[in-house]
């Protein structure tokens, strides 16, 4: 088992995936019994905030239970179109693929965005040479052709140190690794091989921090998270270097690597009252738990018109065959407002 990160502050830690993929609270098992449960599974990236909804709703709701595992973006799409959970977190929007197999079940779906995140880049703490990368430095770093080939910093960048860089990925079932080499390769799934790959960021984190030469991408919360041992790297989209952070997201200068994060709700699931009120205790607790767990909340009226889309029960994705790269909080206000 992987020792625990302090997540937040006050209240929540993340730990290994084993102890995630259980529950997020853990309930002993003589009230479980009379309880309702809500499962969720997904995205480690939107974990954080639904974990956070999940303990607080909970407190309030004796009589509910709900479970949040981690098993990526694309891990959580098969469980969910299999009917096998109410709710999916997913660090980018439903593919078309994904859709058609929720069809085939019988599973219409709810998409709400619940927040922005910051897809960051890291490095160790103890690396004082690098600061910033370019798109296609990064693009050089992970391409598939770079596999076995470029081994070291300097093959990047000549100024880059004279050292082997040891690389820290999420797995082929992470809606990051999705949206990283879509943004970054240019095709998403497209990428380098030699590298460690995890769905669980707690272990993209403890990977980094140990190795003074590794290079790793994961949500923001994470880092935040982890900051007293990692460091983020500045990237240069064309416009010259922009670190992540709350401000270069809302003012879309953080680019190409700002994305929309959201959680799927099964139609069906949302007719029952635990779900409903979960799901409406989430969102209009969004902006506080959002801003707790480091993410970026979007404008206070674009949750209410994701609210009142939950209320109608409007069903489907507005990005099928919309480019998510690029994708800033004003263009989410405008869908939002449309829908």
């Amino acid at each position: 088992m992987i020792s625990n990160f302090q997540f937040k502050l006050n209240r929540w830690t993340i730990g290994g995936l084993a102890t995630i993929a259980a529950v997020a609270v853990t309930v002993p098992s003589v009230y479980s019994q009379s309880r309702t449960t809500i499962k969720v599974d997904g995205s480690s990236t939107v974990y954080p905030i639904t974990e956070a909804a999940a303990e607080d709703f909970q407190a309030k709701n004796r009589n509910t239970q709900v479970t949040v595992g981690v098993s990526g973006t694309g891990g959580g799409f098969k469980k969910f179109c299999a009917g096998e959970t109410d709710i999916s977190n997913a660090s980018r929007p439903i593919k078309d693929s994904e859709r058609q197999k929720c069809a085939a079940a019988g599973v219409k779906f709810i998409e709400l965005p619940v927040a922005f995140d910051a897809l960051t880049v890291v490095t160790n703490k103890q690396n004082t040479a690098v600061n910033s990368m370019t798109v296609a430095e990064l693009k050089k770093l992970w391409e598939p052709a770079a596999t076995g080939k470029i081994t070291k910093w300097n093959q990047v960048n000549s100024k880059f140190p004279n050292a082997p860089v040891k690389l820290y990925g999420p797995g082929a079932d992470s809606g990051t690794f999705d949206y990283f080499t879509e943004a970054i390769v240019g095709e998403a799934k497209k990428s380098r091989t030699d590298f460690t790959p995890s769905e669980d960021d707690n272990v993209l984190v403890q990977g980094v921090s140990r190795d003074k030469n590794a290079l790793g991408y994961f949500g923001y919360a994470y880092y935040e998270a982890n900051k007293n041992k990692l460091k983020a790297i500045a990237i240069d989209g064309g416009k010259g270097p922009v670190m992540p952070s709350k401000s270069t997201v809302e003012n879309g200068k953080y680019n190409p690597l700002s994305r929309p994060i959201f959680i799927y709700v099964n139609s069906k699931s949302a007719q029952r009252p635990e779900v409903k009120q979960f799901v409406e205790y989430y969102l209009n607790n969004a902006p506080r738990l959002v801003s707790e767990v480091k993410y970026i909340p979007l404008p206070a009226a674009t949750y209410k018109d994701v609210l009142d889309n939950f209320k109608k029960n409007k069903t489907g994705s507005v990005f099928v065959g919309k480019d998510i790269v690029g994708v800033t909080v004003q263009d989410i206000v405008r869908m939002e407002a449309k829908d």
